[in-house]
């Protein structure tokens, strides 16, 4: 079940178009300070949100016709991408814990970024909207996927909900054990970006691959768990914050996942958690042959 070349041009073209329209052409629009180039919402005025969204739609909806007719399974791959081009140009969580070097400054940042991965979920599923939309002007092919048509709409929902649970879960554990840096005692030094890509990446491609195996859900949950994970984890850093200001300089961290900005783990956990679902499969088909 390997990837043919042309899949992996549909593949590398999809992403390409999320670079360009949003990686590129959307950075002046993310990193309005000239203070930091720190990527996040608060300073982003809104018809400027709009803006982003509308590239993001764009992105999706190109995207599925370049990689037509496997633009429903390909396509999407479009905003993430572009994504995490702006995640990756992006100064670090330690940048704005510098720039806010007291207790209450640290709160109100910590508040404002708590639940921030929302919006850049909004921008991934306006990405998703654009695909779905090219479907519907010109249906394409899916792979063949095993369908589990034995569970009832309660059963569905149910694996659903531990479905997005045990994502939060296992990536908020997995990124505690990926993003390493410098550790001194009880806290950890600011990863470096690659160290982020890879541990985001990983987890939520662990989490994917799990869901799907067992509980046979498709990468949809993981990737709305993205928009989570930061909010679950602010929630019990937020407590530490006045032993951490008093302790410890601004670039370490008590928790590796507070380390990371809000859309970075948008952006490679929604590429993680596609990654892990179609490696489920792959891991299913050649089960299947094995036994076979």
């Amino acid at each position: 079940m390997e990837l043919s070349w042309l899949m992996k041009l549909r593949i590398a073209a999809a992403a390409a178009i999320g670079v360009v329209l949003i990686g590129i052409l959307a950075w002046p629009i993310v990193t309005p300070s000239e203070l930091v180039d720190v990527v996040r919402t608060g300073p982003i005025m809104i018809n400027d949100i709009v803006i982003l969204v509308i590239l993001a739609f764009l992105a999706g909806f190109i995207a599925y016709f370049v990689s037509w007719p496997y633009g429903r399974e390909i396509g999407i791959l479009a905003a993430p991408s572009g994504l995490a081009i702006l995640a990756v140009r992006s100064d670090s969580m330690a940048t704005l814990m510098q720039l806010s070097p007291t207790v209450a400054h640290r709160q109100a940042l910590l508040a404002d970024l708590k639940w921030e991965s929302i919006f850049w979920l909004v921008v991934v599923a306006a990405g998703f909207a654009g695909v779905l939309l090219g479907q519907k002007i010109r249906p394409g092919l899916k792979p063949n996927e095993a369908k589990d048509k034995s569970n009832s709409k309660s059963g569905k929902f149910l694996n659903e909900i531990i479905a997005l649970v045990g994502s939060v879960l296992i990536a908020q554990f997995c990124i505690r054990v990926f993003a390493q840096d410098v550790r001194i005692g009880s806290v950890i030094a600011q990863p470096p970006v690659g160290q982020i890509v890879f541990a985001v990446l990983v987890s939520f491609g662990l989490a994917a691959f799990a869901v799907k195996k067992f509980l046979n859900v498709n990468y949809i949950w993981p990737t709305i768990a993205s928009a989570f994970v930061t909010g679950f984890a602010i929630s019990i850093y937020v407590k530490q914050v006045q032993y951490l200001v008093q302790h410890w300089p601004a670039v370490f961290f008590s928790n590796a996942v507070v380390s990371i900005l809000p859309v970075q783990m948008v952006a490679f956990g929604t590429l993680g958690s596609i990654a892990g679902y179609w490696m489920a499969i792959r891991y299913g088909y050649w089960r299947k042959n094995e036994i076979e």
